[in-house]
C-alpha cells in the first residue's frame, strides 16, 4: 500500500483527503514510479473545484511530477528500473507511488534535480510552447506577462529576456515586483497601484504590444486587449480570477484585427517526440543557465490542502513542490 492524496467529490481544500491507495505491478506498457517531487499548480485547484471537471471518483489529484523508477512492464525498453524521470499528465501525480505510461515519461539529465523537473515539467512546457510555438518571441519586441511572479510567470519572464525580448511585467504587490524585476522584468506594473494599460502605452510610447501573455482572466481580459498593437495576440491560458465572460468577437476587429488564442498543453505535446523536445529545450535553457528555477515554497505533500489554500490566497510566489 501507499498513500496519496484523493478527492471523492469537487470542493474546496478540505475535499482533499490523505489516503491509502492499492500499489500492484504495472502492466504491458506502463512504469511504476515512486515520486519523490510533485508540482503545486493552479489547474490543480480548477480540478478540485469542478471548474475544469474530471470523471471517475474518487481521484487522485496532480499533473507533474518527478521520481525514481521502480518497475516496467512488459515491453517496456525506453526506461529501466532506478532511471530518474520526470512527467507531465496523465493526472494522478499527488501520490507517493502511482504508475505512468512508459511513452510519457522523460528521463532527467545530469544536473536536473528531480524537485527542478517537478517544478518545470507543466510549468516549464507550457513556458517554452507559449513562447516558442503560440507566438515566437523574437530579439527587440517588447512583450506584457501578467503575473509576472507566479510560476509560469517568472520562467516566462526569464526565458523571453534570454531571447531578447524587452520584458513588462503586471504583479500585484511591491514584494512581487521585487520578485518579478529580479527575474527578467524590464519594466514592472503593480497593477493595484497603476493602471497597466496606461503604463504599457507609456513604456512603448503608444504603440501597444505584439504580444500578452494572462494567465489571470477576467479581470485582466479587456485592458490586455488595449495593450496590443494592431494585429497584436492576445494568448489567454489561464483564469485565476474568474471565467472570460461572453464578448463580440467584432471587438477584436475593432481594436485593431487583433488574434486571440486559449492554449492548452495537451495539444502541444500530444505526440512522444513533441513532449521530448519541448522537456528538453526547457531542461537545455536551465542547464545553460538562462532560466533559474526556484523552488520557493515546499510541503509535505500530506499537507496538500494547505498549500491549495495558499495558493488560491496568492501566498505563494514562483514555484511550489510537495514532498511525499
Amino acid at each position: 500500500m501507499a498513500k496519496a492524496i484523493r478527492i471523492h467529490q469537487t470542493g474546496g481544500p478540505e475535499a482533499m483527503k490523505w489516503e491509502e491507495v492499492a500499489v500492484g505491478r504495472p502492466g504491458a506498457g506502463e512504469v511504476r514510479v515512486r515520486n519523490t517531487a510533485v508540482g503545486l499548480n493552479y489547474i490543480d485547484v480548477y480540478h478540485r473545484a469542478g471548474v475544469y471537471p474530471l470523471t471517475g471518483f474518487p481521484l487522485v489529484l496532480g499533473r507533474e511530477g518527478a521520481g525514481v523508477v521502480e518497475e516496467t512492464g512488459e515491453g517496456v525498453t525506453a526506461v529501466k528500473a532506478g532511471d530518474r524521470v520526470g512527467y507531465v499528465d496523465p493526472i494522478g501525480s499527488y501520490a507517493e507511488v502511482r504508475f505512468m505510461p512508459a511513452n510519457r515519461l522523460v528521463k532527467l539529465p545530469d544536473g536536473i534535480s528531480e524537485k527542478t523537473a517537478a517544478a518545470v515539467m507543466l510549468k516549464g512546457i507550457t513556458a517554452q510552447y507559449l513562447i516558442r510555438s503560440t507566438y515566437r518571441v523574437q530579439s527587440g519586441e517588447t512583450i506584457l506577462v501578467h503575473a509576472a511572479a507566479g510560476g509560469v510567470g517568472v520562467l516566462l519572464c526569464q526565458w523571453a529576456r534570454h531571447l531578447g525580448a524587452i520584458v513588462i511585467g503586471t504583479v500585484g504587490s511591491e514584494a512581487k515586483a521585487e520578485l518579478a524585476r529580479a527575474n527578467g522584468c524590464h519594466h514592472v506594473i503593480v497593477y493595484t497601484k497603476e493602471n497597466f494599460v496606461e503604463r504599457v502605452k507609456q513604456i512603448t510610447h503608444g504603440a501597444g504590444v505584439p504580444v500578452v501573455y494572462d494567465s489571470v482572466g477576467k479581470d485582466t481580459f479587456e485592458g490586455s486587449l488595449d495593450c496590443l498593437r494592431p494585429l497584436g495576440m492576445l494568448v489567454s491560458f489561464g483564469q485565476a480570477s474568474g471565467k472570460i465572460p461572453p464578448f463580440d468577437v467584432g471587438t477584436l476587429q475593432a481594436k485593431g484585427s487583433l488574434y486571440l488564442t486559449r492554449p492548452t498543453m495537451v495539444h502541444y505535446v500530444a505526440k512522444d517526440a513533441d513532449l521530448q523536445q519541448r522537456a528538453a529545450e526547457v531542461f537545455d535553457v536551465i542547464l545553460k543557465g538562462a532560466v533559474k528555477v526556484k523552488v520557493k515554497q515546499e510541503y509535505a505533500l500530506k499537507d496538500a490542502a494547505q498549500a491549495h489554500r495558499d495558493l488560491e490566497a496568492r501566498k505563494t510566489t514562483g514555484s511550489t513542490v510537495l514532498i511525499p
